[in-house]
């Protein structure tokens, strides 16, 4: 059974947007990158956080930070995941959490936006017709998403998605746990600083 490390230390990478890549692309080619490398390794002991998060201006920033144990994220930058956007990233050292931050988690957050998707999905599952779908999925369910997102490329079915990502309410004492593939906790923390 695996016992839940604390998250001692971080680093941060922040990309460098050029003439033809903006950092918002950057940024979801770094994550990208790290989701897979996360995956690839089974690791799960790797948080994120995003220090210039905004949701007004709605901006998730140009800045990833990883957290973790310093032998963590030691044995995550020894595998070559940067490879071919490391001359946009610049990195910090890993360095231990200053000793007084708060604890937040970071965590996904899936919508369900379009009304017509919702339709196409019920006529497929209950066999009904277009108006029949129509009538029991109004087009006032959709939502219009306020929070910001990470755009990524899926690795399995090649389609962009949005990765709506939301901050919990800030915490005094930090919450251990594991971490998902995108580097979110669930009920873990990272410290936020």
């Amino acid at each position: 059974m695996r016992v839940d490390a604390m998250t001692t230390h971080y680093f941060d990478l922040t990309v460098i947007p050029d003439p033809e890549t903006t950092a918002p692309q950057l940024l979801g080619t770094l994550f990208g990158r790290l989701h897979q490398a996360l995956a690839l390794s089974r690791t799960d002991d790797i948080g994120v956080s995003f220090p210039r998060y905004s949701k007004n201006p709605r901006s998730i920033g140009n800045i990833l930070r990883l957290h973790g144990t310093d032998a963590g994220l030691q044995r995550l930058m020894s595998a070559d995941w940067l490879k071919g956007v490391r001359d946009h990233v610049r990195m910090t050292e890993i360095s231990p959490v200053p000793g007084t931050c708060e604890h937040r988690t970071v965590t996904r957050k899936q919508y369900k936006t379009s009304a017509a998707r919702l339709r196409r999905r019920r006529m497929k599952r209950k066999g009904e017709s277009a108006e029949e779908a129509a009538q029991a999925i109004p087009s006032t369910v959709e939502r219009k998403p306020d929070l910001p997102y990470i755009h990524l490329r899926s690795h399995s079915t090649g389609q962009s998605f949005h990765l709506f990502i939301v901050l919990g309410p800030a915490q005094l004492s930090p919450v251990t746990g594991l971490y998902n593939t995108y580097g979110f906790g669930g009920r873990a923390t990272i410290p936020w600083f």
